[in-house]
């Protein structure tokens, strides 16, 4: 009982889970990000968004909408660019924005995926932990049922968030107007309507997790078995964290084609002010996505959203594994000072 006890005081406690989980969410969406501001930026040069068209950026912690502004915007995506490539765009922002044009968007996105992020992993080991101890046994599927729960909770408590962000960007609104504009819309259709697009979101996101952390635990176990290691290195973690996301973003590949075409709709609807019909569902726009570019539509993108979902799971998984190390051998240092 006693050994019990002092293995429990060397854990991480919830504060020190949380601490870890922003630090690996800061480092990610740091290292990540340029990534998609790179392939927006490709994309806006082929394509030019006009006003009020939508598209997806990604922080490397979850995805936003954004909704582009007038053509005489000087928005980021809007800066003109005659770039060749991914290395020459990389090299030319560098050299004629500014390294800091890397991470352009990036801060508001941050105000929703850090408090999503510290959630997520942060009630994903406390889930774990608490499933293994009323169990006791039988703790193979432990992460699918921890990983789905905690992605349901932070999606729940971050999407309508993350729409009241969105509408503030789009429409320059003050907290004022803000409050208006949301009380008016609750007033109409109800609080639910604060979760439009959620559905599609957690159609892709918890599959995903399910998948993500059973195959996480799975080669981290196998692979500290290997070494003889009794926790995961930095690169046990890395590998593990690289290998299970990329499993999963395949998996789950044509939700997240579903995803962006019933957000973007949603989104440009509003934004061109276009009359809103009842939305499709996921399998209606399935049918049409494949009716229209045949079954390899519902892959489309998948190359890009592998080189995003790889390094992101690696690096966040790696540095949070790092933190909850570190936390952990600080306690056992704390315990044994008489």
């Amino acid at each position: 009982m006693a050994e019990m006890s002092d293995s429990n005081l060397e854990k991480p406690t919830i504060i020190q889970q949380a601490m870890a989980s922003c630090c690996g969410a800061i480092i990610t969406s740091l290292l990540v990000s340029p990534l998609d501001v790179i392939k927006t930026r490709l994309q806006a040069q082929s394509n030019p968004f006009p006003k009020g068209k939508c598209f997806v950026y990604s922080s490397g912690l979850m995805d936003h909408i954004c909704v582009c502004e007038n053509g005489n915007s000087k928005a980021w995506y809007k800066k003109p660019g005659n770039f060749k490539g991914t290395l020459d765009a990389f090299v030319k922002i560098i050299r004629i924005e500014g390294i800091k044009s890397l991470w352009s968007g990036l801060p508001p996105t941050l105000i929703m995926a850090l408090p999503n992020a510290i959630i997520y992993f942060t009630l994903y080991d406390q889930l774990r932990e608490a499933l293994k101890y009323r169990l006791k046994k039988g703790d193979e599927y432990i992460p699918v049922l921890a990983g789905s729960l905690s992605r349901f909770s932070s999606l729940t408590v971050v999407s309508p968030l993350e729409l009241i962000r969105t509408r503030m960007q789009h429409r320059k609104l003050s907290y004022k107007q803000l409050y208006l504009c949301v009380s008016t819309q609750v007033a109409a259709d109800g609080w639910f309507s604060l979760w439009r697009g959620w559905s599609s979101t957690v159609l892709r996101d918890i599959p995903f997790s399910a998948m993500y952390w059973y195959n996480y635990e799975r080669f981290k176990k196998m692979m500290c078995k290997q070494v003889g290691a009794h926790e995961p290195t930095f690169l046990i973690a890395f590998t593990s964290g690289a290998a299970s996301g990329s499993i999963a973003a395949v998996i789950t590949q044509p939700f997240d084609v579903v995803k962006t075409h019933r957000q973007t709709a949603l989104w440009e609807s509003e934004t061109l002010e276009i009359p809103q019909r009842d939305s499709p569902s996921t399998w209606a726009v399935m049918r049409k996505v494949v009716a229209s570019n045949g079954i390899t539509g519902l892959f489309a993108g998948i190359i890009p959203r592998l080189c995003k979902v790889a390094p992101a799971c690696a690096i966040m998984i790696s540095t949070y594994e790092y933190g909850k190390s570190f936390f952990s051998h600080l306690n056992e240092k704390m315990n044994q000072r008489p």
